[in-house]
């Protein structure tokens, strides 16, 4: 009796639909099982490495984020003091500091070389005769000799009457009006 009846007809056809009853099918659901682990497994994985891969360029985006506005205040802060340095006031100050006063009336040229306008020295500045700038030639640059000032006069002492030096000769040519 280890043998199975034999169904005939509909009872046969009924016997193949119900699970169990075939010992084929057992064998044929372990590797599609094995196959939905796998890829449920490597979906996990994979999302796994994913995520990981984001909040580490989250992290890089913050740093990056955290450094722009660190140069921003800083640019921010460097354009503020152009704009304290560059103030008509703090020109002015600096300029007297260095000596400089502030010019006269100008005079201007025009292109046929007449001249516009009656040209004053700027006030509180010595007469030209009083203070000639000294022009060296290129062999006493060469040389560095330098002769000492000589000391202003007093206001009581009378000055000498000396007659200006000529320039030593120009090395370069005069400058041209044509541009060229």
């Amino acid at each position: 009796m280890g043998r199975k009846p034999q169904l005939k007809g509909r009872a046969a056809r009924l016997a193949r639909l119900i699970p169990g009853t075939a010992g084929s099918g057992q064998a044929a659901r372990t590797p599609f099982v094995l196959l939905v682990v796998l890829l449920l497994g490597g979906g996990l994985i994979g999302l796994l490495v994913l995520n990981s891969a984001l909040s580490e360029g989250s992290f890089k985006l913050d740093d990056l984020q955290k450094e722009t506005k660190s140069l921003t205040d800083q640019e921010q802060a460097l354009q503020r003091d152009i704009d304290a340095y560059s103030a008509p006031e703090a020109l002015q100050r600096r300029a007297r500091e260095l000596g400089m006063v502030p010019g006269g009336d100008p005079a201007f040229l025009d292109p046929d070389g007449t001249v516009k306008g009656v040209p004053s020295p700027a006030p509180g500045v010595e007469p030209a005769g009083a203070f000639t700038p000294l022009v060296l030639a290129p062999e006493a640059i060469a040389d560095a000799t330098v002769p000492p000032p000589a000391p202003a006069p007093s206001a009581g002492e009378p000055t000498p009457a000396t007659a200006p030096s000529a320039p030593p000769p120009a090395q370069f040519p005069p400058p041209s009006t044509s541009g060229r």
